[in-house]
């Protein structure tokens, strides 16, 4: 049974066998021939072929393409191995003369493979091109577009193309191939008609891979512009139809030093009427980049960083950011964030943000920012980014930063328009209470003005002094704040010499550590004058205090502080200045009830000198001495 297994074996392989030798025979042959004529025709290519011919043909390959004339003064150079190439020298693209003879630019050296067999009939194409230090200047109009070129074919395709079944849809007549085009050391100048600038791109290095105009590209730039390297990528199933300012399918990409941006949707570069898709920007140094982009804003050096992720979309006059991701410094939030962009009106930005822990000082700067943008368009008639663009933005946040200060489980808002400012915290926690403040700023001519409102309930003023690290005998308690300021000035020039205002402080009971009732009265009995540090060796318990003050000129008056004890009641008003911390307040030290004033008398005294250890000089009544008190 075996060798009849052998023998149908060998009956099935025996015809393969027999053909496959004959087979190889010929493909053999055929190769032979093929390399044959390879080398038969590179050999013959420079006698078949004129150099003339093939600059002919590329000069009208570039006029047609850009409906330019290209003009060639250098001699031209054939290569035939490894492949057939031309390279033209000092090429210049102008407008006909009759048409305006505009110049588009000019190439030092232009090289481009061309077909041998084609070439062989009379005829050319070409495909990879190479331009080496090309100096062109191109035009974006009004609408946002770049000004291809004059009638070419690229115009043409750009033009013509339609949208149909979700695919970009060229006429047969309008495409063409292209291939790989490469840029070597080139300057671009690109003039913007709408803002009337010239954008310089030098160093400009370009790979783009486009091999019909109906299919599609991918392209990597590197340019450097104002001195920082750039780097773009962009692809796209529909070049066309982004080039012609429709909408199509995109993923580009900017990459600086300074900034990253990236998109990967539906987008025009003309409108934001159809944007779909998800975009991300990262600035690593926001005052740089400002000072790059040839502005400079004050305040904004406590801005470091910024970046932002989220899916975005057009919606109604704007745009929608949806789960949005946002970090300024180191404070991350999430939320919805939209850009209205209504006729006749300034943009507007809106939406809700939501903060695990921030720091609000940033927001805080806005004012500055805002309004330093307004004075400096005062000043010199030039409208910058932040006076273009109005805000509304609600802010919630676990935890908050604001200087020394912590807050918790804040409720925020900040809206900004025209010339006004104004940031609330409606809701806080703060040192054990509650902290609600209001800040509004204005400007006005080449100043502007602006005031704080803060109100505090019920917090820990011991924990508060301890965290500001003030000095000298102050009221340990839990207490209630309301202070009322304004300023003439613009916020971020104001000292506190500008601002003007009033204040409420009161408290339930606590101490006053470094002040001893008893041992003020010894010493004020037996001494003309002497220092707080002498009566320091107790404290003062008191079971109310209440203080009002007004502020103006860099002082503060004080009106009537009532501090009561159980015994003794100490009431203060005066002058405090605050660059000296210098004191000039009258005071007394009477008993808390009046059936007990003969066992504790009016003790009336001055307190002079500079906080926080000033001295006290006790103030004889009806002209008799403190020591018969």
């Amino acid at each position: 049974m075996g060798t009849s297994r052998h023998r149908r074996w060998r009956r099935k392989i025996g015809p393969v066998s027999r053909w496959l030798p004959a087979f190889a025979r010929l493909s053999t042959v055929l190769l032979l021939i093929a390399l044959g004529l390879f080398v038969a025709l590179r050999v013959a290519a420079p006698y078949l072929i004129t150099t003339g011919f093939v600059r002919s043909g590329i000069e009208d390959a570039l006029s047609k393409w850009t409906g330019y004339q290209a003009e060639i003064k250098g001699d031209p150079v054939l290569e035939f191995w490894p492949t057939p190439r031309i390279t033209l020298n000092e090429v210049t693209i102008r407008q006909p003369r009759e048409s305006g003879d505009k110049l588009l630019g000019r190439i030092e050296s232009l090289s481009a493979d061309f077909s041998l067999i084609d070439a062989l009939r009379g005829r050319t194409s070409f495909h990879e091109f190479h331009l080496l230090r090309p100096n062109l200047a191109l035009t974006r109009d009004e609408k946002g577009l770049i000004d291809w070129s004059y009638a070419g074919l690229l115009a043409r395709a750009i033009s013509g193309v339609r949208y149909e079944n979700g695919a970009e849809v060229l006429d047969p007549a309008l495409d063409a191939e292209i291939g790989a085009v490469t840029v070597e050391d080139g300057t671009f100048a690109v003039t913007d008609i709408a803002s009337a600038k010239t954008y310089h791109f030098d160093s400009v290095t370009a790979d783009i891979a486009w091999p019909r105009l109906s299919g599609a590209i991918s392209a990597v730039v590197i340019a450097r512009n104002n001195g920082e390297d750039l780097k773009v990528d962009f692809a796209s199933r529909q070049p066309l139809l982004a080039f012609a300012g429709k909408s199509a399918e995109t993923r580009t990409s900017l990459t600086s030093n300074l900034l990253t941006v990236r998109f990967q949707g539906i987008a025009s570069i003309a409108s934001l009427s159809a944007l779909s898709g998800n975009i991300a920007v990262s600035i690593a140094d926001v005052p740089a980049l400002l000072t790059w982009s040839g502005r400079s804003i004050p305040g904004i050096g406590t801005l470091k960083s910024a970046s932002l992720e989220s899916d975005i979309m057009s919606s109604g006059n704007g745009l929608r950011f949806n789960d949005l991701s946002l970090s300024l410094n180191e404070a991350s939030a999430t939320g919805v964030m939209d850009l209205s962009t209504e006729p006749g009106k300034r943009p507007k930005i809106g939406g809700t943000l939501a903060f695990d822990q921030m720091n609000l000082k940033p927001f805080l700067d806005a004012f500055a920012l805002r309004l330093a943008a307004g004075e400096a368009e005062d000043i010199s008639g030039m409208r910058e980014p932040l006076q273009l663009l109005d805000i509304d933005v609600r802010l919630s946040a676990r935890r908050a930063q604001m200087g020394l200060f912590e807050l918790s489980d804040v409720g925020a808002s900040m809206i900004v328009t025209g010339g006004e400012a104004k940031f609330d915290i409606g809701d806080s926690a703060f040192e054990g209470g509650e902290m609600t403040a209001h800040l509004e700023a204005t400007r006005r001519d080449f100043d502007g003005g602006g005031k704080l409102q803060l109100s505090i309930r019920d917090a820990d003023f011991d924990a508060l002094a301890e965290r500001l690290q003030l000095k000298g005998p102050l009221p340990l308690a839990t207490g209630s704040l309301d202070l009322d300021l304004q300023s003439p000035k613009a916020i971020w020039t104001t000292g506190l010499a500008d601002v003007t205002g009033k204040l409420h402080f009161w408290t339930q009971e606590g101490t006053i550590p470094g002040i001893d009732a008893g041992t003020l009265r010894s010493q004020a009995a037996e001494r003309a004058f002497f220092p707080l540090s002498a009566a320091a060796n107790g404290a003062f318990t008191f079971s109310r205090l209440d203080l009002q003050a007004d502020f103006a000129n860099g002082s503060a008056e004080i009106h009537d502080a009532h501090i009561t004890g159980p015994a003794q009641t100490l009431t203060l008003s005066g002058v405090v200045t605050y660059q000296s911390n210098g004191l000039a307040l009258s005071g007394s030290l009477e008993a808390t009830d009046p059936a007990k004033a003969a066992e504790l008398p009016l003790l009336p005294f001055f307190i002079g000198g500079s906080w926080p250890n000033p001295v006290i000089s006790p103030v004889p009544l009806f002209g008799n001495s403190p020591h018969a008190q």
